[in-house]
This record gives structure tokens, sequence and C-alpha cells, in this order.
């Protein structure tokens, strides 16, 4: 059985809801293993289990190599659990998720395109034609706040604008999921707030479901309507639950101003603190 949930947990779901009958990813009760030297194996994640509803946003949080990046893989069909199972809108994961779209922390754009190109690319190799591609790919430039940028090539653009390049790459395709790992976490501290406005102005005109791996609390409880924390590995599990009711829409500097944000806050690092110790050995015993 999965292990249970600590601290807040999330409201409950109310019958008949999206996230009850088909949520857009379910893992259940997920163990990953990696093969190591001489036939033997390491488990990274233990018994995770963990829903995210066809509308929402899920944050994923927690110390650094505790699996977070594999749990996201394992959602995006890149990652075979060693037990448990995988289901997406309520059918089983089998092979490559196509339903998602998946946005890495260092961006995937070829150097030899020009922002435009690299935009329509998604839509070309599923067979829009080339002029359909191009016009879709020039207004989701212009969406991401680079309509006079169409003819750059990346090494012409600040990474802040290679990033909203990356995001409409992902969302040309219309992904009924999408998967984030650290999108932001080559940014300055600026650029992450422009970057998460941005993303938060998007999904509320089409909300999708998002899974959002980060290491940043305050990044997690600003984007998210919940977020997910994992304990220190190895076997890592799912060990806390936090439902963010803030309201929306969100001004990402702003919402960190607000009491509620700073009692969020306080409750969910009491807990994170501890296994971000535990990553540190004695440290624990020096700070505790």
């Amino acid at each position: 059985m999965a292990a249970a949930l600590t601290g807040r947990q999330a409201s409950r779901t109310k019958p008949g809801s999206d996230a009850e009958s088909a949520p857009a990813v379910r893992l259940n009760n997920v163990t990953i293993e990696f093969a190591v030297a001489r036939g033997q194996k390491f488990r990274a994640v233990a018994d995770a289990g963990l829903t995210v509803g066809s509308r929402e946003f899920v944050a994923i949080i927690g110390p650094t190599g505790c699996g977070k990046s594999t749990l996201l893989n394992a959602a995006a069909g890149l990652l075979n659990p060693a037990a448990g199972s995988v289901a997406i809108f309520g059918k089983p994961l089998s092979g490559i998720n196509r339903q998602a779209g998946y946005l890495f922390q260092q961006d995937a754009l070829m150097p030899w395109k020009t922002a435009l190109e690299n935009v329509a690319i998604g839509l070309e190799v599923a067979g829009t034609p080339r002029r359909t591609a191009r016009e879709n790919a020039r207004s989701w430039l212009g969406r991401v706040g680079l309509a006079s940028f169409c003819d750059r090539y990346p090494h012409m653009l600040s990474g802040g604008q290679r990033k909203r390049v990356a995001l409409a790459q992902v969302l040309i395709r219309d992904p009924k999921i999408i998967l984030m790992d650290e999108p932001f976490g080559p940014l300055d501290a600026q650029t992450r707030v422009i970057m998460g406005d941005l993303l938060l102005k998007l999904w509320s005109e089409d909300r999708k479901a998002v899974l959002f791996v980060t290491h940043d609390l305050e990044e997690a409880i600003a984007l998210a309507d919940r977020v997910v924390v994992m304990s220190a590995g190895p076997s890592a599990r799912l060990i806390g639950d936090f439902p963010i009711q803030l309201p929306r829409p969100r001004d990402i500097s702003e919402i960190k101003l607000e009491p509620a944000f700073q009692t969020i806050h306080r409750e969910i690092w009491h807990m994170l603190k501890q296994e971000v110790l535990k990553t540190y050995g004695d440290l624990e015993k020096v700070t505790t």
C-alpha cells in the first residue's frame, strides 16, 4: 500500500468531478528502480500514489535527488515502474504519453532554425501543412510576447526569450497534460517571476493538467493548486499533500506578500526542511 500522506491533506474531490472520475494522471503505488553495478538495483521512488485532475496545477517539491524528475518521467512514459502503474485519463499508460507536452529545464530549440520554425516544427512533423503550422506558430509567439522575434535564431535570444519560445513550442500542440521539469531553473529571479506570471496567464485561458517539478517552495506555492512534498531518497516517498487555497488570478510578486501565503509556506517548510537536512548528513545534528 502507498504510504499515507501526512501534513494538511488535499481537499476531497466532489462526486462526479474530473479529478475523481478520470484524473489526467494517476500514479498507483509506483516504485521505480535503476540497475547499478553487479546486478544490484537502486530504488529511487517507493510506493508513490498521486492524482492530478484534468484542470489541476500540481507542484512537486523535495530535496535534491529525491526523485521528483523520476516521477515526472514515469508520467511521461519515459520510465517503466518496477511496481505499480500509471494511468492517463483512466487508461493504463503503455509507452510514451502522447497526451502530454514536456518542458525540460534546458530548452530543446534547434540552433539552425528561427524561433518561428522551432515553434512550428511540432505541428509540421504531425502532418500540418507548413503554411498553417507557421501561421499558428506566429500566433503563439505573439501570445508569449515575441511577435517581433519570429526570425531570430536561438543564439540571438536571451534566456528568458528562449524559454518563452520553448513554452510556445510545447503549447502549440495543445497537449491535455503539461509536464514541467524545473522549467525556470536557469533563469534569474526577475525573469522567473515574469515567466511564472506568463505561465499562469496562458494556463488560466484554457486550463490543462499541469505537473510541475521545482526546488523553489515559493514558486510552487505561487503557481499551484496543490503542493506535494517528497521525502529524501533513496526509496523516496510522497509524504505531504497541501492544498493552496489562494485566490486566482495571481500576481506572483504580490501573492507572496499575503499573510495566507506566509502561513502555508511555514507549514510546508516545516516538513520539507527535515527532509532537506537528511541530505546533508551530520548537518542535521547541528541545525536541529
